[in-house]
């Protein structure tokens, strides 16, 4: 069965941490989940420093609206943190039909009701 793709946002300590995490748990992943799940796209403003991270079997754009754009990405990963941005990409990502997970406790506070409620009306989830 094809692994999940999944696309990043934000590829500081969290991300990297997270990105590392996935790939060296492959297999264990596959064994209990019956399926992978493999980061393929990573969005980050400085795409230099992060495609050194992920290698170059993962592609680096500097925009997240294209991970979220990408019709093979299933899971968005929002790692960005703050109130501003991170809340208006997962409400798109949401709108897009994408599972998100997210580190960001801060939005969650102050928009968590309206994340949630848009999850549930567009059929995906969100977690943190």
């Amino acid at each position: 069965m094809k692994a999940i793709q999944v696309g990043l946002l934000g590829i500081g300590t969290v991300g990297s941490g997270t990105f590392n995490v996935l790939q060296r748990n492959q297999e264990e992943i596959k064994r209990r989940a019956g399926r992978g799940i493999e980061i393929t796209m990573v969005a980050d403003l400085d795409t230099a420093r992060a495609q050194q991270i992920v290698g170059p079997g993962v592609k680096v754009v500097g925009d997240a609206r294209e991970v979220i754009a990408n019709p093979d990405i299933e899971i968005v990963i929002e790692l960005i943190g703050g109130y501003g941005i991170a809340r208006t990409l997962v409400m798109e990502a949401i709108a897009a039909g994408k599972h998100v997970v997210t580190a960001n406790k801060a939005a969650l506070a102050v928009y968590g009701t309206e994340i949630f409620q848009a999850a549930h009306d567009k059929g995906v989830m969100v977690a943190f």
